[in-house]
């Protein structure tokens, strides 16, 4: 019997019989829907309502597949961030830092700018790049003083208006950015900023407050020494560290630190060429 002359009701046992055989290779199971209804959207003709009702309702299979159950995938950060460790910081900072900087996080310095360099100097000591922004009171001589490579070191004292591009950009390339009270950011900017470099896996150290930041150092009290009543100069810098902040950062913890200025390395003093003498 060809196709073309096949009954209704042959065409629907053929159909009956496929399923069958596709039942048994899948493993999947037949279902009854309710009324034995064809699929909705379907319109009948006049002529196919009154056959039907001459004839008892065929019922309609339909093959549910025993499909494994999928896992629901957890939020995971992003693989620049995961994949990075966290940056260290200088060894008297671990007590109150033993994690680090944590790549993507956000951290608030505020009341020590040389506790900023000190961090930016072990950063660039271990290969890190690292940018200033909006923060003029930082010098290079002063930087260079502290220890901070000034050739991995970007310096943006007056970003003005583009202050948002700007610290944007920066994140994109730099390991460590810094961004003073200089640079001219709504909340809604820095929530940003702060899920870009989430996003980037770059370390961003404000030294004003900043919403939402995970870790907040705070200076209490400092004491400077090294003066000699008058004369000489500046030393060591002695100050009570405060660390606050979200997550593993919500238990407040004080640390007493003492941080050294200036350059330790001994000028080297040029030796004359052999074979010259001075007269006259």
């Amino acid at each position: 019997m060809s196709v073309g002359t096949m009954s209704r009701e042959d065409r629907v046992m053929l159909a009956r019989a496929a399923l069958a055989r596709a039942e048994q290779r899948t493993g999947a199971r037949s279902v009854l829907p309710l009324g034995g209804l064809a699929a909705s959207g379907e319109r009948a003709s006049a002529a196919d309502a009154a056959s039907r009702e001459e004839r008892p309702a065929t019922p309609v299979v339909a093959l549910v597949p025993d499909l494994p159950a999928i896992p629901v995938e957890q939020p995971t950060t992003g693989i620049i961030t995961s994949e990075r460790p966290p940056m260290a910081v200088p060894p008297p900072l671990a007590p109150i830092l033993p994690e680090g900087l944590r790549r993507g996080g956000t951290t608030v310095v505020t009341g020590s700018t040389s506790l900023v360099l000190a961090m930016l100097a072990h950063a660039c000591a271990g290969g890190a790049w690292a940018a200033v922004v909006g923060q003029p009171t930082i010098g290079l001589l002063a930087a260079s003083q502290a220890g901070v490579s000034l050739d991995r070191l970007a310096v943006i004292p007056h970003p003005g208006l583009e202050a948002p591009t700007v610290v944007s950009a920066l994140l994109d390339g730099v390991d460590v950015v810094v961004v003073g009270p200089g640079a001219a950011l709504t909340d809604a900017e820095r929530r940003k900023l702060s899920a870009r470099a989430r996003d980037r896996g770059s370390v961003l150290l404000s030294t004003t407050d900043w919403p939402g930041a995970g870790v907040v150092l705070t200076v209490e009290s400092g004491r400077w020494t090294g003066v000699d009543a008058g004369e000489g100069r500046l030393r060591t810098h002695e100050l009570r560290l405060v660390r606050t902040g979200r997550g593993s950062a919500a238990v407040p913890r004080a640390l007493d630190l003492t941080l050294p200025i200036g350059s330790t390395v001994a000028p080297q003093v040029e030796a004359p060429a052999p074979g010259l003498r001075l007269v006259g």
